[in-house]
């Protein structure tokens, strides 16, 4: 009868030690907490994130430029492509990634055709173009 009722207590005892592990309390200093609200509203209030692209070429002649990102948007009809000024040369830029990788798998499948392509880094890539690569 000992033995069975120390069976009994043990059994118990197990089960209540695995039911109060279903609860986790963390007790977090405030000045940690009031740090973390800060950095999600500052990332929530940014307009661009850092990201990644691939050039493809650039030039002095605007006519050529529009007439390459035509060509490519041929080509490559659901890829994003654009272009930017700087001064004295017109640049086409494709894809928007937000990690080095992604950018070099689209730098690679675009090689045969742009040989002079290249991977660059950009802080002006809005978030609502990271969505629509491939």
């Amino acid at each position: 009868m000992a033995k069975w009722f120390l069976f009994v207590c043990c059994a118990l005892g197990v089960w209540g030690s695995t039911q109060a592990q279903g609860k986790l309390y963390i007790k977090e200093d405030p000045l940690i907490t009031q740090m973390m609200d800060r950095y999600v509203q500052a990332n929530k209030s940014r307009k661009f994130v850092d990201g990644w692209r691939v050039q493809i070429m650039a030039t002095p002649d605007r006519q050529n430029m529009d007439r390459q990102l035509q060509i490519f948007q041929y080509r490559y009809p659901k890829l994003f492509a654009d272009w930017v000024h700087h001064n004295p040369y017109y640049k086409i830029r494709v894809g928007a990634f937000a990690t080095r990788l992604e950018a070099l798998r689209l730098l690679y499948l675009l090689k045969p055709d742009y040989p002079g392509a290249y991977l660059l880094a950009d802080k002006e890539v809005k978030p609502s173009e990271l969505l629509g690569n491939y």
